[in-house]
């Protein structure tokens, strides 16, 4: 029998059923499973660097990333109401939305080592930090984690847009096989329907949750300039089924809450350049995979993924932003 590294590369098919596939009954071993999923990724991403070389290769890329800074002067980001919720707060889902933001701002804010809860460090790779919390609910892991890191060049604004702005999403999610609108609640309200790639042995998943980006402009830290979070959060409102009818559904919790910081004495009204700007970035989350995975093997891969996703998508703002006006 081939190696499943090689079966994945040649696309070989076992003859053995579903007991090859995800499941508390699945005998393929957790090193092979997690074999099998890092090399899909690897492919995956491989995939993704080239269709993006060749993008910018016919600068087709040139009509979306002109687009934010361009359009903000007229579209509706440069609404006052934008970063609110005030266009959000009649529809069903607000009470939910407004509630589970400001706690997940909350758990954003906290330390990694008050109280003795449980954080250890998994990745420690210069500016990012990463830190998890060992937990299994009916044996499938939904371990919280958290990320620190640092960013030159950038604004809390413009990391926060281009996590939430579906039209970018392609460029710095590498397992998105499909992202559906379902509802624009506001202009900063988003239900969403987001299909994942298939990463044989696992099964295919998707999620159903609102998004919403918003500006804090309470508990700043005395050198912060400003404070933009997009909080992600899944539900049941309106339910969708899967595109396929054969994904399994996850269920996450994501907070990204950005600080933008200028320089030590600078006095308001003075130019800026994209030297002067850091964006301090708290990444915290909790997935529910909704369907068993060896344990071992999803914690390997998340220690493996997650930096890695952490630094491509920053890296992809900053490549977006650097010769583009600064937008606060």
């Amino acid at each position: 029998m081939p190696s499943v590294r090689f079966q994945w590369r040649c696309g070989y098919k076992l003859q053995h059923g579903k007991k090859n596939v995800e499941g508390p009954h699945s005998t393929l071993p957790e090193d092979e499973f997690f074999d099998a999923v890092e090399t899909g990724l690897e492919k995956i991403e491989e995939d993704m660097q080239l269709r993006f070389k060749l993008r910018l290769q016919s600068q087709i890329s040139q009509t979306l990333v002109n687009v934010p800074h361009e359009a903000v002067a007229e579209g509706e980001e440069a609404r006052e109401e934008f970063g609110t919720g005030a266009e959000a707060q009649s529809h069903a889902l607000w009470p939910e939305i407004d509630r589970v933001c400001k706690e997940q701002l909350h758990k954003a804010r906290e330390g990694v080592g008050q109280d003795g809860n449980g954080w250890q460090i998994f990745a420690d790779e210069g500016e990012i930090k990463m830190y998890k919390r060992e937990e299994e609910v009916n044996g499938m892991v939904m371990d919280p984690l958290k990320a620190y890191h640092s960013v030159k060049g950038v604004t809390a604004r413009e990391m926060c847009h281009y996590f939430f702005m579906p039209e970018f999403r392609n460029d710095w999610e590498t397992t998105l096989e499909d992202c559906t609108i379902l509802e624009k609640i506001s202009a900063d309200t988003l239900l969403f329907l987001q299909t994942h790639k298939r990463i044989w042995p696992a099964s295919q998943r998707d999620a159903q949750f609102w998004s919403h980006m918003r500006k804090i402009n309470d508990g700043l830290e005395p050198d912060t300039r400003d404070m933009w979070v997009v909080c992600n959060n899944s539900t049941e409102y309106a339910k969708q089924e899967s595109k396929n009818g054969k994904c399994v559904r996850i269920f996450l919790t994501v907070i990204l809450a950005c600080q933008t910081h200028l320089p030590d004495g600078y006095v308001k009204g003075q130019p800026l350049s994209r030297d002067d700007l850091t964006c301090k970035v708290t990444y915290c989350s909790v997935v529910n995979p909704g369907g068993w995975a060896p344990a071992s093997a999803l914690r390997a891969v998340y220690k493996r993924e997650y930096p890695k996703f952490l630094k491509r998508f920053t890296g992809y703002v900053i490549d977006q932003c650097k010769d583009k006006p600064i937008m606060f």
